[in-house]
């Protein structure tokens, strides 16, 4: 599929999907949109792409959230505001519940409104030291309805998700750090390095491990009690396909023979 606002590239097992509108931030509208749907799509149905990254174009914006400017236009022609998003949700990746590959948003600038809720969607976040955080809706009579109000209450607690939604002020990568929104920040250069760090610590994983455990620490918290969520874990899918898979013999078997495991994914 050829892209015209987002560019993705495949090296290795890794798939990169950068947000490719600088001159307005990187902000999403419909368009692009459908694009980062299919892109994930594809990214998901791809047997041999085992990690996604998800970064924005230039070193001034991850991305700043939904494009008001097109938004408005669309509004003044159609007469409403409501954007299509893809099935998957904002970003097609805010509703994207069944991806248990692991993504990581590697954040390059400001992440703003939809741009921070898309970085809440990933799994992991590693941020340049400039870059902002922000949930800014409220400001321009808005919600924040792509997921980051109910994501940032699950990962960061309550008064803390609080204090950002309610005051729609933007943060440093140092207090995001703080605080737990991000797992690590590093200087601008350095950034595109310290995701190839996180990427080689898991490739020297089996990749439907870290599908089973992704599943299973998600799926986990939606368990009512820690009770069920061991005895229930042997029935999420990503487990009973990591437990009869060739890597689930390769593993012990590399072990044994003491050299470094062939993963195969199947």
């Amino acid at each position: 599929m050829t892209y015209a606002f987002i560019e993705v590239a495949r090296r290795e097992r890794t798939t990169r999907i950068v947000l490719a509108r600088p001159d307005v931030l990187n902000a999403i509208h419909e368009p692009m949109h459908a694009e980062l749907g299919a892109a994930l799509d594809a990214f998901s149905a791809d047997p041999e792409q085992w990690i996604c990254v998800i970064t924005g174009k230039g070193d001034r914006a991850f991305c700043a959230g939904s494009d008001l400017k097109f938004a408005a236009g669309r509004a003044a022609r159609t007469g409403s505001f409501t954007s299509q998003y893809p099935a998957s949700g904002y970003g097609g990746i805010a509703e994207r519940f069944d991806l248990d590959k692991p993504v990581i948003a590697a954040v390059n600038g400001h992440a703003l409104g939809g741009g921070f809720e898309i970085a809440l969607a990933c799994d992991l976040i590693i941020a340049a030291d400039h870059a902002t955080f922000g949930l800014p809706e409220p400001r321009v009579g808005a919600m924040a309805h792509g997921g980051g109000v109910h994501r940032l209450a699950r990962q960061i607690g309550l008064k803390q998700a609080m204090g950002l939604v309610l005051s729609a002020r933007s943060i440093s990568a140092a207090e995001a750090l703080r605080i737990g929104v991000v797992n690590e920040v590093v200087p601008g250069a350095s950034l595109d390095a310290a995701v190839d760090r996180w990427i080689e610590a898991m490739m020297a994983c089996s990749p439907l491990s870290l599908r089973a455990s992704k599943q299973t620490l998600m799926r986990g918290l939606e368990e009512p009690t820690l009770a069920s969520a061991l005895k229930n874990q042997w029935s999420y899918p990503a487990v009973i396909a990591m437990r009869g898979s060739k890597d689930a013999i390769e593993g012990p078997t590399s072990f044994a023979e003491k050299r470094k495991p062939n993963w195969a994914g199947e």
